[in-house]
């Protein structure tokens, strides 16, 4: 089911062949990416994001999640 989505962006010229790799890999260890995590990913590599941009987003999205959850 999800190696459909990850080979559909990979047809569709959205993704890197990087980023289909990693994705393969995170489902074969039993993490696949979720349908937004994909989309996030496949936005850094659209924008150019470079790797610190990348990781300041990634931080912020896990912040912001425990805060949510904290809350609740």
């Amino acid at each position: 089911m999800k190696k459909a989505n990850y080979e559909t962006s990979r047809q569709g010229g959205a993704t890197t062949r990087r980023l289909v790799e990693a994705a393969h890999l995170q489902a074969i260890e039993g993490n696949p990416l979720s349908p937004d995590e994909l989309a996030m990913f496949e936005m850094f590599e659209r924008e150019g994001w470079s790797p610190q941009q990348r990781r300041a987003h990634i931080t912020r999205r896990f912040k912001d999640r425990g805060d949510v959850a904290a809350a609740e």
